[in-house]
């Protein structure tokens, strides 16, 4: 390859001559040596720049600074509300825990079960060989729904147990207002329900209560819960206290010597009702005691024994 060199003024000065070796390595040359001038420069450009405007890169790093900053602010935050949400749900449990533990006390002496096997003060007794020394971690996911699912089972459980008390309520209630028991606290029974020689005129005819003979002034007392009826004299009875039980249920205590309740009067089962004595058609001091029930003398002999 041949180049000539020439002026403005005298035209051709020269002629020279390169070689296909010349050429290339002259051509690489102009290649490499351009993008290394221009980072060279861009490089000088930059120093300037930041020499000549710190403030600017203070600035920079600032606002990366306060980005940074407000990630952390966002993550706390988040973090706070999970805590808080996480405080409220334990806070719920622990209140279903607290009634759950009331019920079962209350269920433990309704039932009238031993207290030391059913202990609501204390954990219930755990145990067992462990396979695993280390274990595994729980994870937050793991323990958001092992959380969730307690507290569906403590809300079940306390259904339950509510449920159970009614019921226990309901059965301790039936138990107080039928008939069951012993009409005095001290006494023998001296006559049965059914036929009997009548002690007055010595015929056979019905007698409808049983009686039972002791003490005089000696205390009648109420064999279920329930409202006076009547309290006062009746022709035959003497001095006759009469409770209604509901159900059905109705109780005659006669011949007694005073009364101590007015109708109208609550009683509770057990409580005392009437002194024995021996008023109206009576030989002595008892009690007479009938059961009627949907309006009909029954045989009271089977809800006295119903207690033993």
């Amino acid at each position: 390859m041949n180049i000539v060199l020439m002026t403005r003024n005298k035209g051709c000065t020269g002629l020279m001559t390169l070689s296909r070796k010349k050429v290339v390595v002259l051509v690489l040359s102009v290649f490499l040596l351009l993008p290394v001038g221009f980072m060279y420069l861009g490089y000088n450009m930059g120093i300037t720049y930041m020499k000549a405007n710190p403030d600017d890169m203070a600035v920079a790093m600032q606002s990366e600074l306060d980005a940074q900053r407000l990630q952390i602010d966002e993550a706390t935050r988040v973090a706070d509300e999970n805590m808080n949400a996480l405080a409220l749900r334990l806070g719920k449990l622990q209140a279903h825990v607290i009634r759950m533990d009331a019920l079962g006390q209350r269920l433990t002496k309704m039932a009238k079960l031993d207290k030391g096997e059913f202990d609501f003060d204390a954990p219930p007794a755990q145990g067992g060989p462990s396979n695993d020394i280390h274990g595994n971690q729980m994870s937050v996911p793991d323990f958001v729904k092992s959380l969730n699912d307690l507290s569906t089972q403590i809300r079940d459980r306390s259904q339950q147990l509510s449920v159970l008390e009614t019921m226990l309520m309901t059965r301790n209630l039936q138990a107080e207002v039928i008939p069951t028991g012993r009409p005095v606290t001290r006494g023998w029974l001296s006559s049965y329900f059914g036929l009997r020689t009548d002690p007055f005129t010595g015929r056979r005819v019905h007698h409808s209560g049983v009686d039972f003979a002791g003490k005089m002034g000696s205390d009648v007392v109420a064999v279920a819960a329930g409202v006076v009826t009547y309290s006062g004299r009746r022709s035959g009875y003497g001095n006759l206290v009469e409770i209604n039980h509901g159900n059905g249920y109705f109780t005659r205590y006669g011949h007694n010597s005073e009364n101590t309740v007015k109708v109208g009067q609550t009683v509770k089962k057990g409580q005392v009702v009437a002194k024995m004595g021996t008023t109206g058609r009576s030989t002595g001091p008892h009690v007479h005691f009938e059961v009627i029930r949907d309006g009909r003398h029954v045989d009271p002999k089977s809800y006295i024994h119903a207690s033993n």
